[in-house]
């Protein structure tokens, strides 16, 4: 017998460490853009596990790869070779334009290790070369080191003392950063678009700057694009849009489709820091992660596949616009591109009420930094399902704007 909703609910509140602010609906199953819950009630998913199912929910490809994958071998320590390992980071590095990869489990996994071969490249020329700037309202994990490298002091409350050599500047104040980055920046590590922090995009040619800044100051450019990354964009790296390489770029969410990995990818004068043993995992890079990764990134990268996620964006950005202007004091900016995409309130007010109204008539979305609403929708979408999703939008905030 299936336990109810009421019966899982309870089960979580006494089993489950109380860290999720969850919405009040159980999850069963998903097809394409859309997942039903345990009652039956279908929602259009424009989440998608928070940039996660990029390819949607019961993509064949993906199911059978992993499937074949799990029946021919799961895991085995990365002391021996695995081909969908070696297929994987080859394909990485040939998008990428940089030279090596590792493969980690989680996008904080991947932080963790561009923070880390960041500093000992660093310290090779210069022991006292340690500090890492990153930005304010920023998100790059919740180990201790990148949740210290996120520029959110809320997240920092309670977990003291904190690592030392991280410091923080405004994103596109690139003033403050001149100000701030010194000969003893390891390196500058920014998302490419913030995502937790708002859905913030570079503004003009703010990422060109901060690359000739690094390179002024001998210190490593490293792009996070763990939500930004994998063709959210309408470029597979967000930073191809924008004319600037980075040194190091990390990667996680949609890397392969849903199941857990993380990456980071590094040049080859980078990579010269590591040698055998400064770094490791016991399940980073197994062959069943990888076997999913290979299907995405068999599949994404196909310009008419990026070509589409870009129209997609335009369009979905024009009707948020749309709304914007039916609700001028309501609703306050729009923002983003490709599918992430955000569209911000006048206030934190009613985010989350919004965010139940769009859940109650069958769509789900989220709210960030108190009051942006943000779509991170599979990028398999179509218009139809956009205009569901604005029509759901239209009458919640006509419910609040009144």
């Amino acid at each position: 017998m299936s336990a109810t909703e009421q019966q899982i609910f309870d089960t979580d509140a006494k089993d489950y460490l109380p860290v999720f602010n969850r919405y009040r609906i159980v999850l069963d199953h998903g097809e394409g853009a859309y997942v039903w819950d345990i009652t039956g009630k279908r929602y259009l998913d424009f989440l998608g596990g928070i940039a996660v199912n990029v390819l949607g929910h019961g993509y064949k490809p993906l199911v059978d790869a992993v499937a074949r994958q799990a029946g021919k071998l799961i895991h085995v320590s990365n002391l021996y070779y695995t081909e969908p390992q070696a297929s994987a980071a080859a394909k990485l590095v040939k998008l990428s334009g940089l030279d090596r990869a590792f493969f980690g489990n989680s996008g904080a996994e991947a932080n963790e290790g561009a923070i880390k071969i960041a500093r000992k490249y660093a310290h090779r020329t210069d022991p006292g070369k340690s500090e890492i700037l990153t930005a304010w309202d920023s998100f790059h994990g919740r180990t201790l080191a990148t949740l210290t490298a996120t520029g959110q002091p809320k997240y920092h409350e309670g977990f003291g003392p904190l690592p030392a050599g991280f410091d923080y500047i405004h994103y596109n104040d690139i003033e403050e950063l001149e100000a701030k980055i010194s000969d003893k920046t390891a390196a500058v590590m920014l998302e490419t678009i913030q995502g937790e922090g708002g859905v913030h995009t570079p503004k003009g040619d703010y990422l060109q700057n901060v690359r000739a800044l690094c390179d002024r100051h001998h210190a490593l450019l490293i792009f996070d694009e763990i939500q930004s990354g994998i063709g959210r964009s309408g470029a597979f790296f967000a930073y191809e849009k924008y004319g600037v390489k980075p040194d190091i770029v990390t990667l996680a969410k949609g890397l392969a489709g849903g199941v857990p990995i993380g990456a980071f990818v590094v040049t080859n004068e980078v990579a010269g820091a590591f040698h055998a043993g400064d770094h490791g995992t016991t399940f980073g890079g197994n062959p069943l992660a990888c076997a999913a990764a290979n299907v995405v990134l068999d599949t994404v990268p196909n310009p008419a596949f990026l070509a589409r996620v870009e129209l997609l964006g335009m369009y979905f950005r024009k009707k948020l616009e749309g709304l914007q202007k039916k609700y001028r004091e309501f609703l306050v900016d729009v923002r983003g591109t490709g599918l992430l995409l955000g569209a911000e309130l006048a206030s934190a007010q009613h985010g989350r009420d919004i965010v139940n109204a769009c859940l109650a008539e069958g769509v789900i979305i989220n709210c960030t930094a108190g009051k942006v609403l943000r779509f991170l929708p599979p990028l398999i979408i179509t218009e139809a399902q956009i205009d569901e999703v604005i029509a759901a939008l239209d009458k919640a905030i006509f419910n609040y704007a009144r």
